[in-house]
């Protein structure tokens, strides 16, 4: 099968995808650590299972951004961006609403989006991945041998029986997966991806999952524990966990037959309802430090002044940053943002820009589910954001742990302050500075 790979542009980079199949729902498949569109059709398990998909999907598939066909050398992609490519790529490829399939290291990702965009996903499909990988991946057990592994070996094929030992016997499959290996990533990129994958953890958001989910695993997963697929199907509300026997982590390889027919039924059941009005958001307050003080120092007319210059920055930096405003809270704003890292950046470049008003602003950044409520929005996510942003000091900028979780990758420096008791939870969060 020949098919045409396409480009589209997720912010400055150019993403590859491609669309395959027949005129069925929509199926976005999130890769692993890294792909090659196009190699993927030259290895006969892998091409026979993509055409067995798209003989009832409309199947979309994509490199991320650092690997295989899509560009190169942008640095290691943290999960805001990944969520901005599956985006990119569902609006050029047309796709409202699509089932996301998210193998092995594409499953956090998938994960992130459907709980941010739960109304352009009707079920999410999780296979061979996890919620982090402390714990769950096996190789990473070892880093430091890993790393070594990689430096000797990345390029050869040997890598090939640790993540499919039924494949490693066929004739020419070490070779073509020497070829994967050169053409998808380089050395050093791999291993920057390992590290980055290393600090990704989405434990917290799981309950915010509303959309129909299937998570499979094999139980011998050479790769990555069944532990990791177990916890999934125990934290994601009503999902169905089917564990499968095999120790292959590719998708493609073993049975890949019954791995396909559970996908079909699922995308066969028409999606369950679930409410649109809550969402996954990182949310955003900022406060101006002493104002009271400041304004009875300057006069209501120098005051009203001022404030007026600080609200015109703090609109330019969030529509800079993709945030949404919702609304002005006494002399600060709540903000929502559909990226945790775009939120912190926000929030730095605020604190920042507000310094020549003779202004001194603190933040809070929390992700978590929200209750959309007209042009308001309220939930606990909002409560543990106002909450974190009162634990800041004068320009600092405080995040949640769930947020630090979330923003691996993405180059942000944090501080730790140590565990804070918040007003309304039971129990104390970890909160982090974020500094420059």
């Amino acid at each position: 099968m020949v098919v045409e790979t396409r480009y589209v542009t997720s912010g400055e980079v150019f993403v590859a995808y491609q669309i395959s199949g027949q005129d069925g729902p929509d199926l976005l498949m999130t890769p692993g650590f890294v792909s090659h569109l196009e190699l993927s059709w030259e290895n006969p398990n892998a091409a026979r299972f993509l055409n067995d998909l798209g003989s009832f999907s409309r199947l979309i598939r994509f490199d991320k951004r650092g690997t295989g066909l899509s560009d190169r050398g942008v640095g290691v992609p943290h999960l805001d961006e990944r969520i901005d490519d599956i985006r990119a790529v569902l609006d050029a490829a047309g796709s409202k609403r699509a089932y996301l399939f998210g193998v092995s290291e594409g499953g956090p990702m998938s994960i992130l989006f459907a709980a941010t965009y739960p109304e352009r996903v009707a079920g999410l499909i999780l296979f061979g991945t996890y919620a982090r990988t402390v714990g769950a991946s096996v190789p990473f057990d070892d880093f430091a041998g890993l790393e070594r592994d990689i430096r000797s070996n990345w390029g050869s094929g040997k890598s090939l029986p640790s993540f499919s030992p039924s494949a490693a016997a066929i004739p020419g499959a070490m070779e073509r997966f020497a070829k994967f290996e050169r053409s998808a990533a380089s050395p050093s990129d791999v291993i920057n991806l390992m590290r980055m994958n290393r600090e990704i953890d989405v434990t917290a958001i799981l309950p915010s999952i509303r959309v129909p989910t299937l998570v499979m695993h094999r139980c011998d997963d050479v790769r990555i524990r069944a532990l990791a697929g177990r916890e999934l199907g125990e934290r994601i509300s009503q999902a169905r966990y089917i564990e499968l026997p095999g120790s292959d982590h590719l998708a493609w390889s073993g049975d890949q037959d019954r791995l396909v027919e559970e996908i079909r039924q699922f995308m066969g059941v028409s999606a369950t309802a679930f409410d649109v009005d809550r969402v996954l958001s990182t949310v955003l307050f900022t406060d101006i430090v002493d104002s009271t003080r400041r304004a009875s120092l300057v006069g209501d007319r120098q005051w009203r002044s001022t404030l007026e210059a600080h609200h015109a920055t703090v609109r330019s930096e969030l529509e800079r940053h993709r945030g949404r405003e919702v609304k002005t809270t006494g002399d600060g704003f709540l903000a929502l943002f559909d990226g945790p890292a775009r939120a912190v950046r926000c929030a730095q470049r605020i604190v920042s820009a507000v310094r020549p008003l003779d202004l001194e602003v603190r933040a809070g950044v929390h992700t978590g589910e929200v209750e959309m409520m007209g042009d308001d929005v309220g939930g606990i996510a909002v409560h543990i954001a106002a909450r974190v942003a009162q634990h800041a000091k004068a320009s600092e900028v405080l995040a949640s742990s769930t947020v630090k979780d979330l923003v691996a990758g993405a180059g942000l420096k944090f501080v730790d302050k140590g565990p804070a008791e918040l007003k309304g939870l039971a129990e104390t969060m970890r909160l982090f500075a974020a500094v420059t």
